[in-house]
């Protein structure tokens, strides 16, 4: 066996794994402004070239959208979910 490999008796379903985290975690991630469209049509226009971060449910539903991160973190917490950064 190589190091970092873990082998599973019962590999966990796709279905489980979608579900993993829901209600409880949120992720944040950092985006372009010319990203925005795709994953929040409802915002108006944002000029091109911004970093935004933007606030994910665990199963990737966007739920947020900030120019800090602090404030998608905070709002993470206001709705009782544990924020994680993905990069």
């Amino acid at each position: 066996m190589t190091e970092g490999y873990v082998a599973s008796e019962s590999p966990v379903s796709l279905e489980s794994l979608a579900t993993l985290g829901e209600g409880h975690i949120a992720y944040v991630k950092q985006i372009r402004s010319e990203d925005v469209p795709g994953l929040f049509p409802q915002a108006p226009r944002i000029a091109p070239g911004l970093k935004l971060f933007a606030l994910h449910a665990a199963d990737g539903t966007p739920i947020m959208l900030t120019d800090s991160r602090e404030a998608a973190i905070a709002n993470a917490w206001s709705h009782e979910l544990q924020a994680v950064s993905v990069h």
